[in-house]
């Protein structure tokens, strides 16, 4: 009985280590494909650690044990150096992707989704976090670029506080963010950079170095940002696993052991205490730094040390504290009103800038939860301007805010936000944009629900 019981727990044990270590399946290969330094076929297993890489024509398509993506596309080289995905509790999560060179695509699974702070996505010169999200990036060994399919990323360089062998994203003043509503963008840090570059990415994206083959799956957001929204114009054997990509499960990964049953154990514990139910998170916004004559909001460095930082514009920024996490309703819409605001005009002069103290009023703010997309205006008022602003963009599941690029645009403005649940809903962004070739502006809003307009 003993030998029987042995050999029971030594059975478990093997296949809990197997789970551990497995990342994904194999679900697809062309051309020159190899794992661990060895030619691979579809259904080939890919463990924590294993070094993934494609010849000239090759692509190896993997499926994560939580349902994502990871795409190699030709004369790539990328490691899977970490998939540890704890279901029950999802703080326990750790992923970690790293390309080290040529392109790939990452589509994020379950996992990921519940634990964006334990994903990290590394080139030798970037660190990359996700908000749920399909992107693509190539780098070398100087410089990366990062293109999103769908949802939003946050990339920074090394430096710091931001090391390769860290794990989650890096979010500081030096980091900058992506959505896949920017369309036609990408972000390109180069080696020895302090932060990313916006630029436009229609020549030199992922894509139009190694574009994807027909049968890639399409992200959600189809032609925002990225060629990887193309599908088979007509049936064939590659457009039929392309559905198959989109569709496949993995099967389980734990094997199922029949034995004969054990000896009943009765073991007497402690009860466990219930865990405390955590506060709702709220929102810190404001200046951040001395005006004119008028003192800092908060002071940054002290406010990252209890809050997320969100989004830094100039002399604002955008924090969140911890707690439970924000979660977008799946359907109906909501309006806010403007209850609070700062802004302020920016003219430049030959010894720096110059700011003027200016007014928002007749404020909008309104979210569609079920088409992720937001719609807000104010007017700016200033000594010689008056000025109507506006913006529009997505809502993430977060309930985050990313605009649309302003590009400058006059009347348009780039906004950064935050959805809450303070005072029965609320809201909250900074923004910045162009006045004409002299001046700029910038500024906070803080806005309340409005029950009336909120739909169910």
């Amino acid at each position: 009985m003993l030998r029987q019981l042995s050999l029971i727990i030594a059975l478990a044990c093997g296949a809990q280590f197997a789970h551990a270590a497995e990342a994904g399946k194999v679900i697809f290969v062309a051309g020159s494909a190899l794992v661990a330094d060895k030619a691979v076929g579809e259904g080939a297993v890919v463990q924590e650690g294993d070094l993934l890489s494609t010849g000239a024509t090759g692509f190896m398509y993997v499926k994560t044990i939580d349902n994502g993506l990871f795409i190699l596309r030709p004369n790539t080289k990328a490691r899977i150096a970490a998939y540890h995905v704890d279901a029950k509790d999802p703080t326990n999560t750790r992923i970690k992707l790293e390309l080290l060179s040529g392109v790939a695509r990452s589509r994020s699974g379950e996992a990921v989704k519940l634990a964006r702070q334990n994903f990290r996505f590394n080139t030798p010169v970037a660190a990359i976090g996700v908000r749920g999200t399909d992107f693509t990036v190539f780098t070398d060994q100087d410089t990366s670029r990062v293109a999103v399919i769908s949802g939003g990323i946050v990339v920074s360089g090394f430096g710091g506080a931001c090391r390769p062998d860290g794990s989650g994203p890096c979010e500081g003043v030096t980091s900058r963010e992506l959505s896949a509503s920017q369309r036609g963008v990408l972000l390109q840090i180069q080696r020895g950079q302090s932060a990313p570059q916006l630029m436009q990415g229609n020549a030199i994206g992922p894509d139009q170095i190694a574009p994807p083959r027909i049968d890639e799956p399409i992200g959600k957001n189809s032609g925002v940002n990225s060629a990887s929204t193309v599908v088979a114009s007509a049936p064939s054997l590659d457009a039929q696993k392309g559905q198959t990509l989109n569709q496949a499960k993995l099967p389980p990964t734990n094997p199922v052991v029949t034995v004969p049953p054990a000896p009943p154990v009765v073991v007497t514990e402690p009860p466990v205490p219930p865990k405390p139910d955590l506060p709702d998170s709220k929102i810190v916004w404001g200046r951040w730094q001395p005006l004119i004559d008028s003192p800092a909001k908060f002071d940054l460095t002290a406010a990252k040390a209890k809050a997320e930082l969100v989004a830094v514009m100039g002399n604002f920024a955008l924090l969140r504290t911890e707690g439970k996490e924000f979660l977008s309703p799946n359907e109906g819409k909501a309006g806010f009103a403007l209850k609070e605001s700062e802004a302020y005009i920016f003219t430049e002069i030959p010894t720096g800038q110059k700011a003027e103290l200016a007014s928002l009023s007749n404020g909008k703010l309104n979210i569609d939860f079920a088409a992720r997309t937001f719609s807000t205006s104010v007017d700016l008022v200033g000594k010689t301007v008056a000025q109507n602003l506006q913006a529009t963009g997505m809502v993430t599941d977060n309930g985050r805010l990313f605009s649309e690029e302003a590009w400058s645009r006059r009347g348009y403005m780039d906004v950064r936000g935050l959805l809450g649940t303070e005072n029965g809903g609320s809201a909250a962004y900074i923004f910045s944009g162009r006045l004409d070739a002299e001046r700029t502006y910038g500024g906070s809003t803080y806005w309340q629900s409005t029950p009336a307009v909120v739909v169910k």
